[in-house]
């Protein structure tokens, strides 16, 4: 297993490229349970984002504001998520963290 400090390193890192690097690290990392959560939930949200993200793109006008205002909210939990997990919380996004 890693060291503390470089699993809530590889925890963060799992969301810097959003669900491409949640599933990287899922595939990478069998044994640490913390980094394996982050991944997960990385994986969850990201990803259900991207896919509602290009639902939203298929509506004129409203569906593109929509989609400014999910990835305004992406990004905001893109930040807190890699912040908790380098401080090493296990913090649980609402749906996705319970999925995870």
């Amino acid at each position: 297993m890693a060291e503390k400090g470089n699993e809530n390193l590889m925890a963060a890192a799992s969301y810097l490229l959003g669900f491409v690097t949640g599933v990287i690290f899922l595939l990478i990392e069998k044994e640490s349970k913390f980094v394996r959560f982050h991944a997960m939930q990385s994986t969850i949200l990201f990803g259900g984002i991207f896919i509602i993200n290009i639902g939203l793109g298929f509506i004129p006008i409203l569906g593109w504001l929509a989609g400014l205002l999910l990835s305004f909210v992406a990004f905001i939990l893109w930040i807190v998520c890699m912040w908790k997990a380098f401080q090493g919380e296990m913090y649980k996004v609402p749906y996705a963290g319970a999925l995870a």
